[in-house]
C-alpha cells in the first residue's frame, strides 16, 4: 500500500495533468519571477544554498589531496545532476509566497511534511544513482585515454588535457557524455520535483509528466537547460561563491517554469496563514528559529 502511494499518489486513479506548450518568452518570465522571489527572500535563499560552495570547495580539496584530480570537473559539473532534488526548499518557498503567505527560511522545511515525501525521496535516490554512474563513466573515459596512473601535478594534468590528442579526446567525449546525462536529468527532473512539492501525484505520475513536458517542448526545454548550464558556470566563479545567488534564482525559477507548463493544477493544502510581523535583515538568522519568532 505504501509503495502504491509512492508511485501513484493519494488517489487510486492517477490524475490527468494538463501539459501545455511554452515558448522562450515563458522562460524569460519564469527567470524574472525567480529573481523577484530571490529579491523578496534573499537571506532565506542564501542560507539554504550557502552549503553548496562549501561542498564544491571540499570536492576540490579531496581531489587534490587524494589523487583524484581528474574527477574534479566531473564531480563539480555532475553536482548539478542532483540540483532538482537539492532545490526542494526553494520550490516550497516560492509555492508559499505565490499563495500570499509570509515565509521565512525555516518554512522551506515544510516540504518534509508533504504527503509526497516518499515519492520525492524515491526520485531523489534516482538522481543520486545517475550522479554516481556519471562519475564512474567519467573516470572510465579518463582511464581509457591516460591510464590508471594519477597525474604527477596540477600543471602536468592541465598540460596533458589541453595540449595532447588524448586530452582533446577526453574533453570532447567527456563533455558529450556529460551532456547526455544532463539531458536525462532535465527530462526526468525539470517538472517532477516541483509537481511533487505541489501535489500528491506519486513518483510515476510526476516522472511521466516531466517527460511529457520535455517531449512537448523540446526546443524550449533545451533552451532552459542551456540557461541553467551557463548560469551554473558563471556561478562557479570565483571559488563557487556565485552559486549562493545562482542556485536560489534557478530554484525559484524552476518552480515558476513548472507552473507555466502544468496548468489547472490543484495544489495540496496550503499551510495556515502565519504571523505577518515584519523582520529586518538584522534579525537573520535568529528570526528563522522557532524560538526567535
Amino acid at each position: 500500500m505504501a509503495n502504491s502511494r509512492i508511485l501513484v499518489g493519494a488517489t487510486p486513479v492517477p490524475e490527468q495533468l494538463i501539459v501545455r506548450r511554452i515558448g522562450f518568452a515563458d522562460l524569460k518570465d519564469a527567470l524574472a519571477k525567480g529573481i523577484d522571489d530571490f529579491y523578496a527572500m534573499p537571506t532565506h535563499a542564501i542560507f539554504l544554498c550557502a552549503v553548496y560552495p562549501v561542498i564544491g570547495l571540499m570536492l576540490a580539496w579531496l581531489a587534490l589531496g587524494y589523487s583524484i584530480l581528474p574527477l574534479i570537473y566531473p564531480m563539480a559539473s555532475g553536482f548539478a545532476l542532483v540540483g532538482p532534488f537539492a532545490a526542494l526548499g526553494l520550490y516550497e518557498l516560492s509555492r508559499q509566497r505565490e499563495a500570499g503567505i509570509d515565509v521565512s527560511a525555516w518554512h522551506a522545511f515544510d516540504v518534509l511534511q508533504s504527503t509526497s515525501i516518499g515519492a520525492i525521496v524515491a526520485l531523489g535516490v534516482v538522481l543520486l544513482i545517475v550522479f554516481g554512474i556519471w562519475v564512474d563513466v567519467a573516470n572510465a573515459i579518463y582511464v581509457s585515454n591516460f591510464g590508471y596512473a594519477p597525474p604527477a601535478s596540477l600543471a602536468q594534468f592541465a598540460h596533458d588535457v589541453l595540449t595532447t590528442p588524448a586530452g582533446w579526446t577526453l574533453i570532447v567525449v567527456g563533455n558529450g557524455v556529460g551532456l547526455a546525462f544532463a539531458a536525462l536529468v532535465l527530462t526526468i527532473g525539470v517538472v517532477s520535483f516541483p509537481l511533487l512539492v505541489d501535489r500528491d501525484v506519486g513518483a510515476a505520475v510526476a516522472l511521466l509528466t516531466s517527460i511529457q513536458a520535455v517531449a512537448k517542448n523540446p526546443l524550449t526545454m533545451a533552451g532552459w537547460g542551456l540557461i541553467v548550464a551557463v548560469l551554473l558556470f558563471v556561478g562557479s566563479l570565483p571559488f563557487f561563491l556565485g552559486l549562493t545567488v545562482v542556485l536560489p534564482v534557478l530554484g525559484h525559477s524552476t518552480w515558476h517554469l513548472y507552473r507555466k507548463v502544468v496548468v489547472n493544477a490543484h495544489s495540496r493544502p496550503r499551510p495556515e496563514q502565519r504571523d505577518r510581523t515584519k523582520h529586518s535583515a538584522a534579525d537573520f538568522p535568529v528570526s528563522m528559529l522557532p524560538w526567535g519568532k
